[in-house]
């Protein structure tokens, strides 16, 4: 196939599918060629292309009825319509049906070679509209959010990984999400009718650990009035997901190197080893291979963990990810608070969030828009919503972590509002232009209503360039 795109031409006269052939080849696109309006669709059903040409007046089914088949075997195909009767009725006739655009017999070569371009680039941007939806939907069941490049690839990576048996480790910042990774990895795991159990070393005692990960017979040690499975017995057949692997002690390292390399442990009190199959999914917040070097965590663990890492980003790292993982807690709060509160956040609050650096990373946004969704006092969260970190310039982004940063801004006379301000305009200014002055329009494309954006228009003075 031609990098540029697959071109179908349907068109019953020869001369006029040899003179499109020869001028869409030259430009660079892949052309394929039918004489009727039944051989264009079966073309269509064994694969799709980018851009169709399709002819109104033909013989059997016609190019308008063609039009809808071709619409009904995919309904982001982009079609563009020939005809030597270019009438209004024509032209209404074919939109309403879906097509893309008309081109006129006799037609100019330059004509047809920019509107092939424009639907093309259409298509293009439909795929990537459909990626992205895929993705999302895939996220979404998966119980995480991302659509940034970073998180892409990391859905990528688990798909691959889930259905292996290796070890898997996890690292990120506390609030990344580490442990709905983990449950993701087991879910398509050929393991996910089995159990998932979590444990995070960092909550048990480090004399407990051991008992708690392998269990101990009736009177291993004081207080042991029954014997009792531990998480590693329980979780047989399925996976543990150990957190804050970095936290275990020594000896409990030991013994778990043992249950990855041997695939068995024993019970504390007990001298008969029992194998298991589990797969281990660990995850921390420390940086392990520092914790190596300096002698509190084995290196050979360590390797034995990290067959496949996956390191999550934080949130301050994927800001494109701040609407889509808002807009999903918008939905959840407002299920749980039976609140209405709208999914779209006005351009001020949105730039306000993407600023802010997040130290709590997604958790701690879930907790923000939670706070917004019951306080907001109408249907839309404002900026007297968000706490006042969010709102403090000194949590922004970029800005510098020196105690005297505050008194350096002031002394600039840079005001982070302004910025705010500067940036709420642009988008106005630039929705108002892309819909050629349209208001409702523009207030459709900023997500809020026109009413609001009548408002702002005023109050900012925004005027169109000219």
């Amino acid at each position: 196939m031609a990098k540029k795109g697959s071109v179908l031409v349907v068109d019953d006269e020869e001369i006029m599918r040899d003179v499109l052939e020869t001028l869409l080849s030259a430009e660079g696109y892949r052309v394929d060629l039918a004489k009727t309006g039944e051989e264009g669709l079966e073309a269509y059903g064994r694969r799709a292309y980018d851009v169709t040409l399709l002819d109104v007046s033909m013989p059997g089914i016609g190019g308008l009825r063609a039009l809808e088949e071709l619409l009904k075997l995919d309904e982001d195909a982009v079609v563009l319509m020939i005809t030597a009767y270019a009438t209004f009725d024509t032209a209404v006739a074919a939109w309403e049906r879906g097509a893309f655009g008309i081109i006129r017999k006799p037609f100019r070569n330059e004509q047809v070679a920019a509107t092939v371009a424009a639907g093309i680039k259409r298509r293009r941007k439909d795929e990537e509209r459909q990626t992205l939806r895929r993705a999302m939907s895939r996220s979404l069941k998966r119980g995480i959010i991302g659509r940034s490049e970073r998180m892409q690839a990391i859905f990528q990576l688990i798909d691959q990984v889930a259905p292996a048996r290796s070890t898997v480790l996890i690292t990120g910042e506390s609030g990344t999400g580490k442990e709905v990774v983990a449950r993701m990895i087991h879910e398509q795991s050929p393991r996910a009718a089995k159990q998932f159990i979590p444990v995070n070393s960092s909550n048990i005692p480090s004399g407990l650990l051991e008992s708690e990960l392998f269990g101990h017979t009736r009177g291993a040690f004081t207080g042991a009035v029954a014997a009792k499975k531990g998480m590693f017995e329980v979780a047989d057949g399925g996976s543990i997901f150990l957190d804050e692997i970095g936290d275990i002690p020594p000896e409990t390292q030991a013994r778990l190197l043992r249950v990855i390399q041997e695939r068995e442990f024993t019970p504390l009190g007990d001298t008969t080893p029992r194998r298991v199959d589990v797969r281990i999914i660990a995850a921390t917040n420390i940086d392990l291979k520092e914790a190596v070097r300096q002698g509190t965590f084995r290196e050979d663990l360590y390797y034995r963990l990290a067959v496949v890492p996956i390191e999550l980003p934080p949130l301050r790292e994927r800001r494109e990810d701040v609407l889509p993982l808002a807009q999903h807690f918008i939905r959840k709060y407002n299920d749980e608070n039976a609140r209405h509160v709208s999914e779209q956040l006005a351009p001020d609050v949105l730039a306000l969030m993407e600023a802010y650096t997040w130290p709590g990373n997604v958790r701690e946004l879930e907790n923000v828009i939670e706070r917004a969704v019951v306080i907001a006092p109408g249907t839309e969260i404002t900026c007297q919503c968000l706490p006042t970190e969010i709102c403090d310039p000194r949590h922004a982004l970029g800005a510098s972590s020196s105690p005297n940063a505050a008194a350096i801004d002031v002394a600039h006379g840079i005001d982070f509002y302004d910025e705010v301000r500067r940036f709420e305009i642009d988008l106005i200014r630039r929705a108002l232009e892309q819909t050629g002055g349209h208001q409702s329009r523009a207030a459709r494309l900023l997500g809020m209503n026109a009413t609001t954006l009548n408002s702002k228009i005023k109050t900012y003075n925004i005027q169109l360039r000219s």
